[in-house]
């Protein structure tokens, strides 16, 4: 248990209207009656020196990436990264590199045909790499890291700009992160970001930007599969682009980004010939500058869309874009991926929610209303989160959606039970106004609450035993849901459908997929 368990336990144990002479000796009783054994406290103090070695591991290892990644691009080139491994120990060691780098050429398949290290593949590689020379596995990878360290220099201007580029990146994630499950804030966090870079690092272009994402072609099959649909863009240029639709019969370059999974850049328009102009408007003569387009690449390297950019808004010689541009954009692109498949998983979640709380009202009316909270990280200095209130059922079948400012603890003492839910990532029943709630946390797989059930059963203090039955079968087919709606977007696994139903659109999955765990537990009492 940590502290904000074990004190939860307590509470629950001490209940409501205890007095604080039984309060002083339940204490005294725990500290006289709790005995830890020397093995106990040896183990205990194990655990906490291998959690701070892995710690201090991923920092250094963090670090590194980012000296090598001096563009922040995201990803490091496996060859360039395996030839300077080549020369350590005067090339003593080739055999263990080579061993190291199919054992991760194995274990992810990609790798062979992008040939790109995330910051999770580079640890994996250097960790296999150490772990084929003989002697500690510790030593061995410390020896490593200084060694790349030293293998690269960097000015103090490049470490600057590394440094301005990364907090760009990191304001995309969060607008992710503290949106609501929104996209508006993270479109306007990218444009953001690639115009403070055009200002500070680009001579001061003028750069349009705009990013469309693919989707099945209903509209006109006869004229390909798919389509472009372009979804956002920087303000000048939405009354042109904004829910445009490209089509792969017309002309342009995205489409052989999209296929291509590479960026491709036309230094000059004018003198391409297969490039698609939005703004009709604009004279020929005008339509001259530089064009790059990005593929927008899930954690599979499947193509979902396309982030474009332009510098046909600034008509001078140095509107080309630089090859330290385009990696820091394709850094750009990578944030975004990141970002929208976050916010993705967070819709699937509140889908699964939705789908969970309907199944339940037809089989506990006694459960009036249940409203559901998200997650937030807090965006002051202190470092602690909030509770964004998202969406609230009836059993009447009434819903509201919220758009509210977030709970803030210090703001919102009469609903400190959803904070003590959260913090403890265990279930917490108080009276509030004369109804009873219980919140529940819908967990990650670290076992932390990303959200919220905050269910309220009005003036009962508990349910019926058929309906407390029932609201359990519940949350734990929300939880197995909601863990396999996380395991595919963090770790990168494919998703597993059992139902037939399961192969529509996946927004419709979420919801889906809680009967399919329902249906499973249900084959497993027969």
């Amino acid at each position: 248990l940590n502290l904000p368990q074990f004190v939860q336990l307590m509470e629950t144990f001490v209940g409501e209207n205890i007095s604080l002479p039984t309060v002083k000796r339940l204490i005294a009783f725990i500290k006289e009656e709790y005995k830890q054994t020397e093995e106990e406290k040896a183990e205990q103090l194990e655990k906490v020196r291998c959690a701070s070695r892995l710690a201090q591991r991923q920092l250094l290892l963090e670090a590194l990436f980012e000296k090598w990644d001096n563009n922040a691009s995201g990803f490091l080139d496996l060859e360039e990264v395996d030839a300077v491994l080549s020369t350590f120990k005067e090339g003593m060691e080739k055999e263990a590199l080579r061993k190291a780098k199919n054992q991760l050429c194995t274990h992810y398949p990609q790798l062979s045909r992008v040939g790109k290290l995330s910051p999770k593949t580079f640890q994996t590689f250097l960790e296999l790499v150490a772990s084929e020379f003989t002697g500690s596995e510790d030593e061995a990878l410390d020896n490593l890291v200084e060694f790349l360290t030293t293998s690269v220099g960097r000015s103090d201007m490049e470490c600057l700009q590394s440094l301005d580029r990364r907090k760009w990146l990191h304001n995309i994630q969060q607008a992710a992160e503290t949106s609501g499950a929104s996209m508006q804030p993270v479109y306007k966090a990218v444009f953001k970001a690639l115009s403070q870079d055009a200002a500070a690092r680009g001579d001061n272009k003028k750069i349009s930007s705009y990013i469309a994402l693919l989707e099945e072609n209903q509209l006109s099959p006869e004229r390909g599969q798919i389509l472009l649909h372009y979804v956002a863009c920087t303000a000048d240029d939405a009354p042109y682009v904004l829910n445009q639709i490209l089509y792969k019969d017309m002309k342009g370059i995205s489409f052989a980004a999209v296929e291509e999974g590479r960026p491709i850049h036309v230094p000059r328009v004018q003198l391409h010939g297969n490039i698609h102009f939005w703004n009709s408007d604009r004279p020929v003569e005008e339509r001259k500058g530089s064009l790059l387009v990005l593929p927008l690449q899930d954690a599979h390297w499947r193509t979902f869309g396309v982030l474009g950019l332009d510098t046909l808004r600034d008509q001078s010689e140095k509107a080309a874009f630089m090859s330290h541009e385009i990696s820091f954009y394709q850094g750009v692109s990578h944030a975004f991926s990141k970002a929208y498949h976050h916010i993705c998983t967070l819709e699937n979640v509140l889908q699964m929610a939705v789908t969970a709380l309907d199944w339940l009202y037809a089989r506990a009316p006694n459960i009036h209303a249940v409203t559901v909270y998200l997650v937030e990280p807090g965006k002051d200095k202190t470092g602690d989160y909030a509770l964004r209130k998202v969406v609230t059922t009836h059993n009447t079948g009434q819903k509201e959606i919220h758009s509210s400012p977030v709970l803030l603890r210090k703001e919102n003492l009469l609903r400190d039970y959803l904070f003590k839910c959260t913090d403890s990532s265990e279930v917490t029943c108080t009276s509030l106004c004369g109804d009873h709630h219980i919140a529940v946390p819908l967990r990650d797989l670290s076992g932390q609450a990303l959200g919220i059930f905050d269910i309220s059963i009005g003036q009962h203090q508990k349910l019926p035993p058929h309906e407390q039955k029932d609201l359990q079968k519940m949350l734990k087919m929300a939880q197995a849901a909601c863990w396999e709606i996380v395991k595919i977007s963090t770790e990168g696994t494919e998703p597993t459908y059992v139902l037939e139903a399961e192969h529509l659109a996946s927004l419709k999955n979420a919801g889906i997929l809680f009967h399919r765990f329902m249906l499973q537990d249900l084959r497993e009492c027969i």
